[in-house]
């Protein structure tokens, strides 16, 4: 592979990768792997160290051992300080601020300070943080410009956003179609260069970077308004008496039709996140708004649901089957399983009783995660005496649990299903089973 500007000595293009995270390490494993010279930039010595000493520690085994094939060598090249490349990417955090209700775009100024004294004419820096519309051309170009000795015109400037899923980083990564949009035709031509050698998806090509921005957060902001209508469906449903779910498989028998399944919110990194930006610059996200607020209160419904089950809360003992915001990931970034134990474990959830205040005894079970900020319990520790069983997250695992054997473990017999899986041997073992 070889560069448009060419100033690798040896004629390899040359690619930084600023900012090692979830996103950042395997984009520079990937160009690593397929002959760039890789400078994987992070601001942060002790990760830097740990990788140089244990290598990664995704939980995807072939991502590891694919990260760790270049890791130490030349090809992959750690640096705590910005160095000259042909290619710049920034991959660094851009949390929502919610206090001020925008972008927290702090990471990637830093890292477009530290680029703008390394840029040479013809190089090419490429965001990959999600980010507004317009971050790309403004923010990022004024501040390379202001910190640097070039005109806007005289080097490349381009978005290029992540679409990776927990569980499936490496495939997704080699894989996916990949959106580019670069404030010129030249800058759009320089960033599909460089991934068109390296994935295997087709590289499409938007009129700009602010439309390549928009398309990013359009994508996610669909996702989550459709989960929302579904989430909402599924609560309209039980106020006429309706089993949510199979309604739903009726209503997709129609050709145009395809319902999402209900469940207690969306978590990760970008759904529930992504949808904000849009309202940075723009008064017209009502629906989007809705959806948010819709998602974000199936944690509450949920307990509603366990609440209307028991009867009362206090002094209960719950067993929640599942932390992390998707099944089969150790992922609980913005995980609504997270938020649901949190609410009911935290003092405000104690319910008031003839004798005081009795707290909601709440055991956590999850076979993925090991990181968590609760205590983890066994499975059957989990159930032993319990009141009722929550399931927050659709792991494998649990889809085999035999219901007579819950039955018998538990001291009640209440069961909130928000992912959906149960069925009828739930009900025929004495299982009070409430399904989203």
């Amino acid at each position: 592979m070889t560069s448009g500007s060419a100033h690798g000595g040896d004629g390899t293009t040359t690619v930084s990768v600023h900012g090692l995270g979830y996103v950042g390490l395997p984009t520079a494993a990937l160009f690593a792997n397929n002959g760039c010279t890789v400078y994987g930039i992070d601001t942060q010595p002790d990760k830097l160290e740990t990788l140089r000493t244990e290598g990664a520690d995704f939980r995807e085994s072939e991502l590891n051992d694919y990260v760790d094939r270049v890791l130490g060598t030349d090809a992959l090249r750690l640096r705590e300080r910005p160095v000259q490349s042909d290619y710049h990417l920034v991959c660094v955090p851009t949390p929502f601020d919610h206090e001020r209700g925008a972008a927290d775009l702090s990471y990637v100024r830093a890292a477009a300070e530290g680029i703008a004294p390394k840029l040479r004419p013809g190089d090419t820096v490429i965001v990959e943080s999600t980010v507004p519309p317009g971050t790309t051309a403004n923010v990022v170009g004024e501040t390379l410009e202001r910190n640097g000795d070039l005109l806007r015109e005289t080097f490349n400037l381009a978005f290029c956003p992540e679409t990776v899923l927990p569980g499936s980083i490496l495939d997704e990564l080699r894989g996916n179609d990949r959106i580019v949009g670069g404030i010129d035709g030249e800058a759009t031509a320089a960033a599909r260069d460089l991934f068109a050698d390296a994935v295997d998806g087709d590289i499409h090509t938007a009129p700009d970077a602010a439309t390549a921005e928009f398309a990013k957060l359009a994508q996610n902001t669909h996702r989550d308004a459709n989960i929302a209508i579904a989430n909402e469906l599924a609560k309209v449903a039980r106020d006429h008496g309706v089993v949510p779910r199979p309604a739903f498989d009726l209503a997709n028998e129609h050709p145009r039709v395809d319902l999402l399944h209900p469940g207690p919110g969306v978590g990760g990194h970008c759904l529930p996140v992504d949808p904000l930006y849009l309202g940075q610059h723009s008064d017209h996200v009502q629906l989007i708004e809705h959806a948010r607020a819709v998602n974000d209160g199936m944690v509450e419904y949920v307990q509603e649901l366990l609440g209307d089950a028991l009867g009362s809360l206090a002094g209960k003992r719950v067993a929640v089957f599942g932390l992390a915001y998707k099944g089969n990931v150790a992922d609980t970034r913005n995980s609504p399983a997270r938020r649901f134990v949190e609410t009911l474990a935290e003092p405000t959830a104690k319910v008031a009783t003839d004798g005081g205040e009795s707290a909601v005894d709440v055991r956590v079970h999850d076979p993925h995660v090991t990181d968590a900020a609760v205590d983890l319990w066994s499975e059957s520790a989990a159930l032993a005496g319990a009141d009722a069983l929550v399931f927050m997250t659709d792991h494998d695992e649990f889809t085999g649990l035999d219901p007579e054997a819950v039955v018998e473990r538990m001291d009640d017999n209440v069961v909130v299903d928000a992912r959906g899986l149960t069925d009828e041997s739930w009900h025929e073992a004495g299982l009070d089973v409430r399904r989203l």
